[in-house]
């Protein structure tokens, strides 16, 4: 399912893609942001973005560690400075996430399970937390369809772990399709 479903995106994103490049390159810098994020029993991978941000904003982020909005092991800025004028639009739809089906193909990532952490948020796991790690991460999941970013981390680890207990072909399908429509119809889809 996840290698059929990624060919399916990647080839469906090939349009949208170049269309984006195109505005990204304007605000100039790379197309492309690529990060290390931790995956399945902790191993790290490179996962892919759309870049959605100004090209320095992995460094600007130690001066704006003080207005983070979520507690635990993430960070999150409702009105982040170091977005873009495009970049607004892309996190809105989540556009920025369409190069993660290359890493659905390339085996590091599901269509559906956790987000993939950094390092840093790693270090801040309980034991507890760290069961999120026990399958591949995904590119959409119970937490994303459930409220995003308007949910904790607690809430997060929650709905994660749930997923991983009720897990199904029928649950990925609809956490599937939940995904597209709040992506495509959603005014506030949580994205930020």
């Amino acid at each position: 399912m996840d290698i059929l479903g990624g060919c399916f995106g990647m080839i469906i994103s090939v349009m949208p893609i170049i269309f984006l490049a195109i505005q990204i390159k304007k605000d100039g810098g790379p197309i492309f942001y690529s990060q290390e994020r931790i995956g399945k029993n902790g191993k790290p991978f490179t996962m892919y973005k759309l870049r959605s941000m100004v090209p320095n904003a992995d460094d600007l982020k130690n001066t704006l560690l003080e207005k983070n909005e979520l507690h635990g092991g993430m960070f999150k800025i409702k009105e982040d400075p170091r977005v873009t004028k495009i970049g607004r639009t892309i996190r809105h739809y989540s556009l920025d996430e369409l190069p993660q089906f290359w890493n659905v193909v390339k085996g590091d990532m599901s269509l559906v399970g956790p987000r993939p952490c950094l390092k840093r948020e790693l270090a801040q796991y309980s034991e507890h937390d760290m069961q999120r790690l026990l399958i591949k991460p995904g590119i959409s999941g119970l937490w994303q369809v459930s409220g995003r970013s308007n949910l904790d981390f607690s809430d997060m680890i929650k709905l994660d772990l749930r997923y991983m207990e009720e897990r199904s072909i029928k649950m990925d399908l609809k956490i599937c399709f939940k995904t597209v429509k709040l992506v495509l119809f959603s005014r506030d889809p949580g994205a930020y």
